[in-house]
């Protein structure tokens, strides 16, 4: 659920604070980075200080992160805030994950397929949830982070007086040093990490930008999220007889064509109807990426343990929060740039630094002072423009706009300021999935690959 809110305020955070779309991908991408920090470290512990304790530990982040968030005063809290969501959440996974593999030794990629259901269900809740507050104008984006807090309580009572069992691994008596060597030493394990950098960027680095892009060409893109997400966990929960139909590798090679095409086709998405078939295509693609490579991982190396699948977790969080969602939001910048109309871009920050020191002089404390920057960063736009023989400088342009924008009064330059940044945000945005669609391609070979060998050699058990 903190997934979709945080995708669903990824707009009023950049109106509110004023920010780049590059600093909002890293709050975005804090999200997942701090959730691979907090699998990699905690994870191991798991076999160590048991279940419970880091189950307890995620619930007091799932409260304090939404906090330090609604209290935020710019870049750097919303950062910080957003960054113990990701713990929290790292935590859930670094302690279940294990728990659902001792649990069902048999049917591990089954049934963490099951578990990974309620993550796009998750999804699936807090964007209706995030649409209904916004078209009823109920509350702040303030609010919607409150939702995060409903599950975490939720959660905290369903565990209240539960016994947790010790890991597979020691129960089976797998000694920490055998762990680490099994993990570490298998070629296997070696190329599903690098498998795991790329296919957590196809699914997570695109799902967080998704509502933001789309909302900028007038279509609910929490809703198009939420419609992706729930086509995902109806999935998941059919994945026992698709995993046995194709075995575990056939399954993921499917997933890297098809999320490739539903990628490429939601990039060239300026339709309602469009954008939902294309998700639609993603969404199937993207299923099974993450349940089945941790299946494969706690089938193929079942001696890793813990470790295996808090390595496999946190690196495709850490790729995906750390560089896939910045980089898609410097790639927005930069090709939705292109997009601004530079004559009508000018009149509108003319205007503006005709009409804001007014508006400045009759606004009262912190306002008065805020108008008067943007009128300044206006002016500072048109004198680089005139220094560079009229080019307007890129990243700035967008910044001034977002200024301007935001001020609510009867000048008409506001709303056309707006007018200008959407196109630039959708396409720009359109762009960095054509980026990330690109990955499924080498994401095909590597997984046609495993599929062929286990082909030939008629098996796909432990290695």
């Amino acid at each position: 659920m903190s997934f979709a809110v945080m995708a669903d305020i990824m707009n009023p955070l950049k109106e509110t604070f004023v920010l780049t779309n590059l600093q909002v991908g890293y709050i975005s991408g804090a999200q997942l980075w701090g959730f691979a920090i907090s699998i990699v470290i905690f994870g191991p512990f798991v076999d160590i200080v048991g279940m419970r304790p880091l189950l307890r530990l995620s619930l007091i982040a799932h409260i304090v992160g939404p906090l330090l968030m609604v209290f935020a005063t710019g870049f750097w809290s919303l950062l910080g805030g957003a960054l113990v969501i990701s713990i929290a959440n790292g935590l859930i996974e670094a302690t279940c994950n294990p728990l659902i593999a001792t649990l069902y030794p048999d049917q591990k990629t089954k049934k963490l397929n099951h578990f990974h259901v309620w993550f796009p269900g998750g999804i699936v809740i807090g964007g209706v949830l995030g649409f209904l507050f916004t078209k009823y104008g109920i509350g702040t984006w303030h609010w919607k982070l409150a939702f995060v807090v409903v599950p975490a309580i939720a959660y905290g009572l369903l565990f209240t007086g539960q016994r947790f069992p010790l890991t597979e691994r020691v129960q089976s008596g797998v000694s920490t040093r055998e762990m680490f060597r099994a993990t570490l030493t298998r070629p296997l394990f070696l190329v599903l990490f690098f498998c795991m950098m790329l296919t957590a960027s196809v699914e997570l680095g695109p799902g967080k930008w998704t509502p933001a892009i789309f909302a900028a060409a007038g279509i609910p893109g929490i809703l198009l999220l939420a419609w992706i997400n729930g086509l995902m966990a109806i999935m998941r929960q059919f994945a026992g007889p698709v995993v046995h139909r194709l075995s575990a590798t056939g399954v993921l090679t499917v997933c890297a064509v098809v999320s490739g095409v539903g990628l490429l086709w939601l990039s060239y998405a300026e339709t309602m109807g469009v954008a939902f078939a294309a998700g639609a295509v993603f969404a199937i693609g993207t299923s099974y990426f993450w349940p089945t490579m941790l299946g494969v991982a706690a089938e193929r190396v079942p001696k890793g343990g813990a470790l295996a699948l808090a390595l496999l977790g946190g690196i495709g969080a850490l790729t995906a929060g750390a560089f896939t969602t910045p980089i898609m939001g410097k790639i927005a910048d930069t090709y939705g740039h292109e997009r601004l109309d530079p004559v009508e871009t000018k009149q509108v920050l003319i205007e503006a630094v005709k009409i804001l020191p007014d508006l400045a002089a009759h606004a009262q404390g912190e306002a008065g002072a805020e108008i008067q920057a943007a009128g300044e960063e206006a002016q500072a736009v048109l004198t680089a423009a005139s220094v560079a023989g009229g080019q307007l400088p890129p990243i700035d342009t967008a910044l001034a706009l977002r200024s301007v924008a935001r001020f609510d009064s009867n000048a008409d330059f506001t709303r056309r300021a707006s007018a200008l940044l959407a196109p630039a945000d959708n396409h720009g945005g359109r762009i960095s999935f054509r980026y990330v669609s690109s990955l499924c391609i080498l994401l095909t070979i590597i997984f046609g690959i495993l599929y062929m060998r286990d082909r030939k050699r008629g098996t796909s058990l432990t290695e």
